[in-house]
């Protein structure tokens, strides 16, 4: 069975991650040959060809590095740093216009934003699973800030600046990305709304991306149990739930962090839920760096997953992608407030375990990533970079608008150039994606994205009521 899953989600990815390319490239394909073009290859992907065909003189390939594609013209500018050498013609090929140029490096994204579109539109008709985090206040240390304004555990979060919040991941997006730290947050506490404007913090000295100072109810669930640590000696294991410390119910993971610093390291009892029964256990928590700690990392609990239909429509899903792109990109350009790098950036073996994790889950989160991959492509594709259609744009405009060839030599130095440095970047984040994220995230010290697409602790449910209550 886990034979045929994994055959099944490297299929699929494969496939999903191909069409992407695919529809990219046909859009600069055919085009070309609408424009009467000559097309010397039509290749997915870069490096050593692994499958190839030629049919009309054109030569179909499919090569090693699936990290894009490319249409060879010879009467466009092409990079040999991704291409290779062009072949060259007897005779030479006639010169072609300006426009027919920049008709032809325009038609990939627009293939791409089509292709978003129409999986977009399919979502909206089959609906999408949306997770969903209750974003409920957990227990709050009586010494905070928060707590003298009177906010309370089980107060839920409904606004931040006028913005609904329907979960903490929302709520994340919003606090994480601003240039600002200051917000004004809404609560609802038995039909009655209060508003504060609270302080965003960073996470970290190390991560300074902000986030608000209010905890999330989740579960205490052990993810890892670290070795030689109380825990460990104690007997806890993975996916246990800590029911109670000391006598004292545990609702949450904030509320056993402070529970044991009020312990002090003292000799107690822990009670966990295991396999169905409440197993008390004695424990003895250490004190570390001046912190109480019983050496556990939190385990995420089951991904739960509210079933919207009809999907968001297009609109809604098309523009929601386009501003979580521009709030990226803004923030990349802002890394002392925002703390966003480019080590922060997925390449495509980061991509490929991302679409992996979510083919695993439910088909349809797998259709919506593409509806994001595929914005991305478009945007990206069209910044004004040589190499990219946007500078192959760029360079049509300039010989259209002044009616001037840019010299061969400055289109070839300056695409080149770019092309190692885009090279030099995929390969950046690839060895970070690697060595970060994929098998163990470094951070958390979590399962990583790759260990992701084959875990299996999620939830789909029913449509349900979108308002959480104090109670869950």
């Amino acid at each position: 069975m886990v034979i045929l899953t994994t055959i099944y989600v490297v299929a699929a990815v494969l496939l999903l991650f191909g069409a992407a390319i695919f529809v990219h490239e046909w859009g600069h394909y055919i085009v070309a040959r609408k424009c009467g073009m000559k097309v010397e290859e039509f290749a997915i992907g870069f490096g050593k060809i692994l499958w190839k065909k030629e049919k009309d003189g054109i030569l179909y390939t499919v090569r090693m590095i699936p990290a894009g594609g490319f249409v060879k013209l010879p009467q466009m500018l092409t990079s040999e740093a991704l291409e290779g050498e062009s072949n060259e013609d007897d005779e030479p090929l006639p010169e072609i216009s300006p426009w027919a140029k920049i008709a032809v490096a325009v038609a990939g994204p627009i293939m791409n934003i089509v292709f978003a579109v129409v999986l977009a539109t399919v979502i909206y008709f089959v609906g999408l699973p949306e997770m969903i985090t209750p974003p409920v206040v957990g227990n709050l240390s009586k010494e905070s800030t928060e707590y003298s304004l009177g906010i309370r555990e089980g107060d839920i979060v409904t606004k931040i600046d006028d913005q609904a919040i329907p979960s903490w991941e929302e709520a994340y997006k919003l606090t994480a990305l601003s240039l600002t730290n200051r917000f004004a947050v809404t609560f609802l506490r038995d039909r009655d709304e209060f508003t504060h404007v609270l302080t965003a913090t960073p996470i970290s000295d190390e991560i300074p991306i902000k986030t608000l100072d209010l905890p999330s109810k989740f579960p205490p669930i052990v993810g890892r149990v670290l070795e030689g640590q109380a825990a460990s000696e104690a007997g806890l294991k993975q996916d246990d739930k800590i029911i109670s410390l000391g006598g004292i119910p545990i609702g949450g993971q904030g509320q056993l962090i402070d529970e044991l610093q009020k312990n002090g390291g003292k000799a107690t009892e822990i009670v966990v839920r295991r396999d169905g029964e409440n197993v008390p256990l004695p424990i003895t928590p250490r004190m570390i760096e001046g912190n109480v700690m019983i050496g556990v990392q939190f385990g995420r609990g089951p991904r739960v997953y509210i079933e919207r239909h009809p999907g968001p429509t297009p609109w809604e899903n098309i523009s929601a992608v386009g501003s979580l792109m521009w709030r990226t990109l803004y923030a990349l350009f802002h890394p002392k407030q925002t703390g966003v790098g480019v080590s922060d950036l997925s390449g495509p073996v980061g991509i490929l375990a991302m679409l992996g994790a979510m083919v695993k889950t439910d088909y349809r989160l797998a259709l919506n990533f593409l509806v994001l991959l595929n914005v991305n492509l478009a945007i990206l594709n069209m910044l004004p970079i040589p190499v990219l259609d946007g500078g192959h744009t760029v360079m049509g405009l300039i010989e259209g608008i002044f009616r001037r060839k840019i010299p061969v030599k400055i289109q070839e130095w300056s695409t080149t150039i770019f092309a190692v440095l885009l090279i030099g970047l995929m390969l950046y984040v690839t060895y970070h994606d690697v060595s970060s994220r994929l098998l163990t995230n470094k951070e958390t010290g979590k399962p990583g994205i790759f260990v992701d697409m084959f875990n299996s602790d999620t939830e789909v449910q029913a449509p349900a009521d979108p308002s959480p209550t104090a109670s869950e």
